[in-house]
């Protein structure tokens, strides 16, 4: 089977890519280090062609809300456009668990611009909507700002691994479509606040946090269960204790 995997030098694609050939898979990177631009269209229709499976896991470079948007509604129509025109019969793209909820938020506005257009665009599909990955933490307690102590939401989290993600989002892309959207999310269930906090402790990080049920996570406001799955999901295997004894974080804690 022939897989064309956007972003796939990424930190989920290069995993993906790597999973589907050792599964004895013809995979086609697509980034633009690979001569595909998914912006521009280049290389786009030729590295389609006899592709059975599309994995679209590119993210947008920018999170200011007018780039986003133009991102993913941009790349998502040139990738099903050209996908339709080679008749490939799986379309598997990445998103985020409660995107629909999330519509204050300029990157999930992009999100669910593109998840439309791949349920529009008559393709099989299956939208793999993922919990936050622990290699995010970093990033979400950035977000936070410069606060004393900062605040985040109280709001519950099922964080995944790369790996894990990884794993699922090839699984997938070797079955049939489900026309539908699938959920994948780590074993464990915390708050978003003291998971950060435990984070921040366990990395030799002084700074204190708090939570806040009005506290934005990107902009958005957020539900006790806004960010984890609602029904069945796929589990990933790795809990935040393995992933952060892997991550090497601990390797560059200050003495």
């Amino acid at each position: 089977m022939k897989l064309l995997v956007i972003g796939g030098t990424g930190l989920i694609g290069s995993k993906v890519v790597g999973r589907l050939r050792a599964a004895g898979h013809n995979v086609v990177v697509a980034a633009p280090s690979t001569g595909i631009d998914v912006l521009t269209g280049e290389g786009l229709e030729s590295a389609m062609v006899d592709t059975d499976v599309v994995v679209d896991l590119a993210n947008s470079p920018s999170f200011e809300d007018a780039a986003v948007l133009s991102f993913f509604v941009t790349a998502g129509h040139n990738i099903l456009m050209a996908a339709k025109r080679a008749g490939v019969r799986h379309h598997v793209a990445l998103s985020v668990v409660g995107t629909g909820k999330l519509a204050a938020s300029g990157y999930f506005r992009g999100k669910i611009a593109q998840e439309r257009l791949i349920c529009d665009s008559g393709l099989p599909y299956t939208i793999i909507q993922s919990t936050q990955f622990f290699e995010f933490l970093p990033g979400i307690i950035q977000s936070a700002g410069n606060s004393t102590p900062l605040q985040l939401p109280t709001a519950d989290v099922q964080p995944i691994a790369a790996e894990d993600v990884a794993e699922a989002v090839a699984l997938i892309a070797q079955q049939v479509p489900a026309n539908g959207v699938l959920e994948i999310a780590g074993p464990e269930r915390v708050s978003m606040a003291s998971l950060a906090q435990r984070f921040l402790q366990l990395t030799g990080d002084p700074r204190e946090v708090v939570g806040s049920e009005s506290a934005l996570y990107f902009g958005a406001s957020l539900q006790s269960n806004t960010l984890v799955p609602v029904g069945q999901a796929w589990i990933g295997e790795m809990g935040f204790d393995a992933w952060l004894q892997q991550s090497g974080l601990l390797e560059a804690r200050p003495a």
